[in-house]
């Protein structure tokens, strides 16, 4: 039986006397804020909406240091928080598949890939093939790290389904760790292209707010900029090319928050160009006349996603500690709405 935990934690059939089972289980952390048990937990969990939470501590399913607790329950720091079902856990099946990649650097420790557009990084509910991991374990079927069922082996960071670019990708338990470690202390270096609606008065900046889930929409994160809620996050931008209405950003990650890029644009008023889940599918600046329209119909339709691309990756190798830089071209669908920009603006001076 295949058991989707997200879409039952508001089960209200459960009952004390029944045996439960442990689905999730979080340490609050010793600096954490004073904040109710069911706004945290819907931060921690993906896809899972605040009112099932809440459903789930109504039926006693929600344990603190071992006893059921309320929704409102307010979280103290190194609280235990379970959370108990009435049927054992999903335990997902890794199933390699023999996906092509785009392999730009292997050895005996790690591998860095050029992910396309569209692809998923690792299996989860929604999404258990046709993942990059679900490709690494068919590519690395004999090492020790991807035999062993974890769900996301080998992988230190990730980068959205629709964005494109560069991922390291661990292949064995020391390695994992000391790349993690690095992506921790924040040495690594990621570059990031990004065309964005608008036109800028100053050719570079920083972007800084919390990052945290948004509060109505769960799919989706949110810019704030006070109060304990989300994560600091921090995003340098410079200026490579202005067309316009639109223009060509690269960005620099000091933190690697969920939707980073994407949100942080979206809160300077600057949404990534056809961003359907920030806004940038819509036509944000430009003329009404119908040719205009048209032209951006046409850019969306030969780039049906984000235009957005990992360009660049940096980081010392686990074994040897040399410093290694990886970077790479724009992929085909951005670099063709970049030139179809670049011809219009040419022909538009007056826009720039």
């Amino acid at each position: 039986m295949t058991y989707d935990a997200a879409e039952n934690l508001a089960d209200p059939d459960i009952q004390d006397e029944q045996e439960l089972f442990e689905h999730f289980s979080f340490v609050v952390d010793p600096g954490q804020g004073s904040d109710r048990i069911d706004r945290f937990l819907a931060n921690k969990i993906p896809n899972v909406s605040r009112s099932k939470i809440q459903a789930a501590a109504e039926a006693g399913c929600i344990l603190v240091n071992g006893t059921p607790v309320r929704q409102s329950y307010g979280i103290r720091p190194c609280d235990q928080i379970s959370i108990m079902m009435t049927v054992p856990p999903h335990h997902f099946e890794l199933i390699p598949q023999d996906i092509q990649l785009n392999i730009v650097y292997e050895d005996d420790s790690l591998l860095v890939v050029n992910k396309e557009a569209g692809m998923v990084v690792h299996p989860a509910f929604g999404n258990f093939t046709d993942t990059l991991v679900n490709a690494l374990a068919f590519h690395l079927k004999n090492l020790p790290l991807f035999a062993g069922g974890e769900i996301r082996p080998g992988l230190v960071h990730r980068i959205d389904k629709d964005t494109s670019g560069l991922l390291v990708v661990a292949k064995t338990e020391f390695a994992k760790m000391h790349l993690a470690r690095q992506f921790y202390e924040k040495t690594t270096e990621r570059k990031y292209s990004a065309l964005v609606w608008g036109n800028f008065d100053e050719n570079n900046g920083t972007i800084t707010g919390n990052i945290g889930r948004h509060m109505k929409n769960r799919k989706i994160m949110a810019v704030y900029s006070s109060g304990n809620y989300g994560k600091p996050a921090v995003t340098h931008y410079q200026v490579l090319e202005k067309f316009g209405y639109v223009t060509l950003v690269e960005c620099k990650l000091e933190t690697g928050r969920t939707h980073q890029i994407r949100v942080h644009f979206r809160f300077i008023g600057h949404p990534v160009f056809n961003d359907k889940e920030y806004g940038g599918n819509e036509i944000l600046k430009g003329t009404t006349f119908s040719k205009y329209k048209q032209f951006i119909h046409n850019c969306f339709t030969m780039m049906p996603r984000q235009a957005l691309h990992a360009k660049s990756l940096g980081f010392s190798h686990p074994v040897t500690g040399e410093r290694m830089f990886f970077d790479s071209e724009l992929p085909e669908d951005m670099e063709s709405v970049v030139a179809k920009w670049r011809h219009y603006s040419l022909y538009n001076e007056k826009l720039i």
